[in-house]
């Protein structure tokens, strides 16, 4: 997604209406330090949670 000058301030600008001015950079650096987490959790353990198909119809043992 390509966002020109406008989007971008009118997106600020609501930014700063919700959050005060004080708050607006404790709040982004909070979002920025959760998606590098999302992303850092997708790449290395997307395939160690992976359920394999045979494990979900194997009935429980007695």
């Amino acid at each position: 997604m390509n966002f020109g000058i406008w989007e971008i301030l009118l997106i600020l600008l609501v930014g700063v209406i919700i959050f005060g001015a004080g708050k607006l950079p404790t709040v982004m650096g909070d979002l920025g330090k959760g998606i590098k987490n999302f992303k850092s959790s997708l790449g290395g353990s997307a395939d160690a949670s992976a359920v394999k198909p045979s494990d979900e119809r194997t009935p429980p043992s007695a």
